[in-house]
């Protein structure tokens, strides 16, 4: 069954956005981004469900339910990227593409941010872009326009 529909999916302090080190991570909201995505899916005839966690179970829980009711899933599991066997386990599992991505890149900031335990078992990683991370990551999961 082709569902398309498109899960994005956010870990611990996304909902700060706008509050939150703008010096790293910008004055955009997470409903600013929300609102950006659902435009351009909806141009592909996609829908877009958000949700935000921050609550390492809480994601794992949501991540088991999308298997089987989504095309795809964007996530940015924020600090649990670094720290989540939980969260690799479960993308592992499931049978959906899920595309990380993280607004800053991780690679310049604190070495304990420089390892993703989620990277070897995600479709692609996107880091260091902004929000338009959000817009890539949507995009690969995308059919291409004919």
């Amino acid at each position: 069954m082709y569902l398309k529909r498109l899960l994005m999916l956010n870990g611990p302090n996304l909902n700060l956005l706008g509050k939150r080190e703008n010096e790293v991570y910008g004055e955009f909201t997470l409903q600013d981004i929300e609102n950006e995505i659902t435009k351009l899916v909806e141009d592909y005839g996609y829908r877009l469900d958000s949700k935000q966690s921050n609550h390492e179970g809480e994601l794992v829980d949501i991540l088991q339910a999308a298997d089987g009711e989504y095309d795809g899933v964007i996530f940015n599991p924020a600090a649990y990227t670094h720290t989540s066997v939980a969260l690799h386990d479960v993308i592992k599992a499931i049978s959906l593409p899920v595309i990380e991505v993280h607004i800053s890149n991780i690679h310049s900031r604190e070495e304990f941010r420089h390892k993703s335990l989620l990277a070897s078992v995600c479709y692609g990683q996107i880091i260091g872009f902004g929000k338009q991370g959000y817009r890539l990551a949507a995009l690969a999961l995308l059919p291409e326009q004919k």
